[in-house]
């Protein structure tokens, strides 16, 4: 008899082909002996609370488009896998308080955010930018070349250490940077299994490095904590990334050091988005701007749907799940 009784897959056809392409969704579809898809198209909250309560799953697999759930939820639901990240927009925290187990895409989009800020820090140190308007618009070429730099070798700071910062820490190993890292939970192990070393303060990672790259979670203790005065502690040549969130930082701040031009800055996210037309941000040739598409790419969507049917198959056998969302963690995610 399988473990998973009944099985509610809530995702619109787009949702359904880009995160569970090919056989992924028949082996979706076989975990459970009642299997459902719906979609959410169109469906108001109540229209799917009658859903949801006519079909009564033990578990449920919500995606981006999914509407909020009731309330009260259904009787027999064990387990909400969730295929991408956020669920605050889904239900409130009573839930997972009493009992509900709910996962997310957790680290599988990990890597593809970090293949970003690599990109951001590439373009910024080769000045991406600056030559897209000499080549494109103004038909120049070289010119003054000096103030292009390479990686190899240099001194990275990374603001966070969470699954984003471990995977940029890796792949930006072949490059011979001395890295240090700010975080509460990066301590000697952490060190040990990196090569990276502490810094022993905020303030220490801005002065001492050379590239800056943001990828703290954004929660109480991190919402503006990366004020003028750190910024303006990046020596002149340095690089501030940031592929995390833009409430982390005074973006005022920036967008005013990023026009004296001493620094280069790469940005995927804002304060508003979408960037308004007129924004300073834009037309700035020491800023590389990509449109929040850190991550994951469109090609990497399975990777998402994969990691839910791992979590799946876990739960069908009883065996510990991959990203958890704890009551703790619900009130750090944005």
């Amino acid at each position: 008899m399988p473990a998973i009784t009944s099985l509610l897959a809530v995702l619109t056809p787009v949702e359904k082909a880009r995160f569970y392409p090919g056989t992924l969704f028949e082996e979706l579809h076989a975990l459970a002996p009642e299997f459902r898809w719906l979609d959410p198209t169109g469906l108001t909250p109540a229209d799917f609370a009658r859903e949801l309560a006519a079909v009564n799953p033990e578990v449920l697999l919500t995606c981006w488009a999914t509407p909020r759930l009731p309330a009260v939820l259904p009787s027999r639901l064990r387990y909400l896998c969730h295929t991408t990240g956020g669920v605050r927009h889904l239900l409130a925290r009573a839930p997972i308080d009493q009992g509900l187990l709910v996962t997310n895409w957790g680290s599988a989009i990990s890597r593809t955010i970090a293949e970003c800020a690599l990109f951001h820090t590439l373009a910024c140190l080769r000045q991406a930018t600056h030559w897209s308007f000499v080549l494109h618009q103004e038909g120049g070429w070289r010119g003054d070349y000096s103030q292009v730099a390479s990686l190899f070798g240099r001194r990275v700071g990374i603001h966070g250490f969470g699954a984003i910062a471990r995977e940029f820490l890796r792949i930006i190993q072949p490059f011979g940077c001395t890295v240090s890292v700010c975080a509460p939970d990066f301590d000697l192990a952490a060190a040990a299994r990196t090569g990276a070393t502490g810094a022993t303060s905020l303030e220490a990672l801005f002065a001492e490095n050379d590239i800056i790259v943001e990828l703290a979670p954004l929660n109480s203790a991190t919402t503006g904590c990366v004020t003028e005065k750190h910024l303006r502690l990046i020596r002149p040549g340095g690089v501030f990334v940031n592929v995390a969130r833009a409430g982390i930082t005074d973006e005022a701040a920036l967008l005013r050091i990023a026009r004296e031009g001493k620094i280069s800055v790469g940005l995927d996210v804002f304060a508003e988005e979408p960037l308004p037309p007129g924004h300073g941000f834009r037309g700035l040739r020491n800023a590389s701007l990509t449109p929040h598409i850190a991550g994951p790419t469109m090609d990497r969507y399975p990777d998402a749907g994969a990691h839910a049917l791992r979590n799946l198959r876990a739960y069908a056998a009883s065996q510990p799940l991959s990203a958890v969302i704890t009551s703790a963690i619900f009130d750090q995610i944005s």
